[in-house]
């Protein structure tokens, strides 16, 4: 088996932020594996390790202001801060690696950020894979609620509102998965009026990213149960993309957070054969030389 490091990731803005880190030796790749707005890595260790036990490293970090990051909980700068932490963390796994080019995976709202990034690291994304992305939700604040963030972002970015998933069976019909979110104490239930500018500019990012042609293939992983996301919608809106290979599959009776299933089997050999498959579009690490 191989083991999980946790290690701290010093951002480029002085910000100390957690993460989990799977190596295993001689990787045939690398992955950075971006997590959902109320969740953080811990969630996504089983998924994590199956990646790496297929050779691939993984990086899976906290978000800063969630999960084991506890300064400025639940803030976020902007969305451009967002995406220099995933710069960062990319210059992470180069370091550790030695690759250039890297899989992203992103669940919920982290594929939201997943598909962003296509617009600001588009050539160090090798393949992207989005599983129940945070598209086109079904969950939303309330339109008072929003009249009062936008004040916010102008006068008290830092105020806070509560993330509208508060019902564990929004995630999972699990039971035992229900209840281990309903005790999860790191799980995030509030964030920043600036946390949801930044997060409604990704929406922006992100189709501007999907309008243009891509040659990196693209894999959607979609619940047929979902009451967070709307999987129609999101599967209408994969087809129009103009990307070179895209794919989609979806588990009818599933729900959420596919990974909380009483039998995730079918999802994590899937989610391992396409990444497996894509391997060898990663770049080689550069032999060292010790002349």
């Amino acid at each position: 088996m191989i083991c999980c490091e946790p290690i701290r990731i010093g951002l480029s803005d002085h910000y100390e932020a957690f993460a989990r880190l799977w190596v295993p030796p001689s990787p045939r790749g690398a992955v950075l594996y971006l997590h959902g707005i109320q969740s953080h890595g811990l969630w996504f260790e089983a998924s994590a390790r199956r990646i790496a036990e297929a050779g691939l490293a993984v990086l899976l970090p906290d978000r800063r202001g969630s999960g084991r990051n506890e300064v400025d909980r639940g803030h976020v700068p902007s969305a451009r801060r967002l995406f220099r932490d995933a710069s960062d963390c990319l210059d992470e796994l180069h370091v550790r690696t030695g690759f250039s080019r890297f899989h992203v995976v992103g669940v919920s709202w982290g594929g939201k950020l997943a598909l962003a990034l296509m617009r600001y690291l588009p050539t160090r994304i090798t393949s992207l894979t989005l599983v129940a992305p945070g598209l086109f939700p079904r969950v939303d604040l309330p339109l008072a609620q929003k009249i009062r963030v936008g004040l916010s972002s102008i006068m008290a970015r830092r105020a806070l509102f509560p993330i509208p998933l508060d019902e564990a069976s929004l995630f999972t019909g699990n039971p035992a998965r229900r209840q281990f979110i309903e005790n999860d104490s790191l799980r995030l239930r509030r964030v920043t009026a600036s946390f949801l500018l930044a997060s409604w500019r990704l929406d922006r990012c992100a189709r501007a990213a999907a309008r243009r042609r891509r040659d990196c293939p693209l894999r959607v992983f979609l619940a047929g149960q979902d009451r967070i996301i709307d999987s129609e919608r999101t599967k209408a809106f994969v087809r129009r993309l103009r990307w070179a290979a895209r794919e989609i599959t979806e588990y009818q009776h599933a729900h959420h957070t596919l990974e909380f299933e009483p039998d995730p089997e079918p999802y994590l050999a899937d989610l391992v054969d396409w990444l497996i498959t894509n391997a060898d579009r990663s770049e080689k690490p550069q032999a060292r030389s010790w002349m």
